[in-house]
């Protein structure tokens, strides 16, 4: 071979593989970013002609998101139980590239895929191409109460409840809420924002806070719950003034009396005694200053944790009023899936499983293919101090601020209730919130009313009795 018809050679067999590289991107290397850029209207148009998995809730029964077909062939989405579930569900346009919710996070697994992008072994075998089904750990009954509890208050609120050893949340309530289906007409649909988990920057907890403090103070070893510490009121703290409910001064109470009474200046003490590294420190642990550790997309969780000019601030920061975070306040926000972590924590012993939504996956054929099976998310305290700390939210509900809203009530619980002020005004609202656990029957709730002129006692901790009544019962 001459050296001309050699180059020319060289240089046909360069373009030639230059050829199989370029195509070979795009069928092969970025076929999956290509059929999943949303600008790739035949995938789009694709996406509608298989049906999406069905979405169940705990009981395997109750359908809470499924696809129907339409007289063009294609199918759209339907949520049977409209607005009840439409904050953790969400909602899925594939046309419009919009998910939201459950439909967001599991789309994947959700959306099947159309025949012509099956192998032709599945197709000859005759496998389905709809999506698979997601049972997810929610429970209608409970759900149904709690949201028609938080409405019959008429203000804004939530309801979050969570099995404390498996993470396993039972309800996930926020109020206004949205229909998914008026989504999918393209007409008004409600209120979008999930204040469970998204709650964005949050809301102030007031005193249920003082749990974590209690939490800190006792696992560190730096109190007892028969510590004495000092609940006169008024006291000064870094230079602001702080008193007491109905400025009612107590002098020198044990740590127990302090939380059963919900007494400032009291925890406001053992906050700055603690200092801010041990109070960061327990906070870490319990998931604060991060998202969420739950199965929802990303853009629709926010973290709790206090805030400096409209950023999270770490108490090492020197930008955290340390003994005002301490009570629930010092611009402190959390959201209330936050905060029944909080209680979670402690009802299973110290240990924080990670919230989950999804129980398992199914596949066409009534396979189950994925199994979601409880995780540690953090060791947040010795089983003693999780022990010490339940027998004094015992006393709360017994003997203390919550003793008149759960009178009666057969079940044991342990709570702590918060009045966060919104206002250093006169007969200004404020966010009413309870956090409890039943410690015989391993399930935790936290509950928050917005601007609300009651008290956590008398706004929140009822929704939450009648919750915990639902999951567990009365026997």
């Amino acid at each position: 071979m001459n050296r001309p018809i050699a180059r020319l050679f060289i240089l046909v067999l360069l373009m030639f593989g230059a050829l199989v590289a370029y195509t070979s991107r795009w069928t092969v290397f970025d076929a999956s970013a290509l059929q999943n850029n949303k600008l790739n209207a035949r995938t789009l148009l694709e996406s509608e002609s298989v049906p999406r998995g069905v979405i169940y809730a705990d009981d395997g029964t109750t359908v809470l998101a499924v696809s129907r077909r339409t007289s063009s062939g294609n199918y759209v989405r339907h949520y049977p139980l409209g607005e009840l579930f439409g904050q953790p569900v969400g909602f899925a346009v594939p046309l419009a590239h919009r998910y939201a919710g459950l439909e967001a996070s599991q789309n994947s697994v959700l959306a099947g895929t159309p025949l012509e992008h099956q192998s032709i072994v599945d197709q000859l075998e005759g496998h389905q191409s709809g999506g698979y089904s997601v049972y997810t750990t929610l429970d209608p009954t409970a759900q149904a109460l709690a949201t028609r509890e938080l409405r019959a208050t008429g203000l804004d609120g939530a309801v979050v409840a969570i099995v404390p050893s498996t993470g396993a949340i039972k309800v996930f309530a926020s109020d206004p809420g949205y229909d998914p289906n008026a989504v999918i007409a393209k007409k008004p649909a409600g209120s979008y924002f999930d204040q469970v988990a998204e709650g964005a920057p949050g809301e102030p907890p007031g005193s249920a806070q003082k749990v974590v403090t209690a939490i800190a103070a006792i696992d560190s070893g730096r109190f007892t719950p028969t510590s004495v510490v000092n609940g006169n009121s008024p006291q000064t703290f870094q230079g602001i003034p702080l008193s007491n409910d109905g400025s009612t001064s107590y002098g020198p109470v044990t740590l127990t009396y302090a939380l059963t009474n919900s007494i400032n200046t009291a925890w406001a003490n053992v906050a700055q005694d603690l200092g801010p590294a041990l109070l960061q420190k327990y906070m870490l642990r319990l998931g604060y200053y991060r998202d969420p550790p739950i199965d929802l997309p990303h853009d629709e969780l926010s973290p709790s944790g206090a805030r400096y000019n409209g950023r999270l601030a770490l108490p090492e920061s020197g930008d955290v009023d340390v003994p005002l975070v301490g009570i629930g306040e010092g611009q402190l926000y959390v959201t209330p899936l936050q905060m029944v972590m909080d209680a979670a924590a402690i009802a299973n012993r110290g240990v924080l499983m990670t919230p989950h939504l999804v129980s398992r996956v199914v596949n066409a054929d009534g396979v189950k293919v994925k199994q979601i099976n409880p995780t540690v998310f953090s060791t947040v305290m010795k089983p003693s101090t999780a022990a010490a700390v339940t027998m004094m939210m015992e006393q709360v509900v017994k003997d203390g601020t919550a003793a008149n809203a759960l009178a009666g009530f057969k079940i044991v619980v342990a709570g702590k209730t918060g009045t966060a002020e919104l206002a250093n005004t006169p007969n200004s609202p404020n966010d009413a919130w309870f956090i409890a656990f039943a410690p015989y029957r391993d399930i935790a709730v936290a509950v928050v009313v917005d601007h609300t002129y009651k008290y956590g006692a008398d706004a929140a901790a009822p929704i939450a009795r009648d919750v915990i009544q639902s999951l567990v019962g009365s026997g």
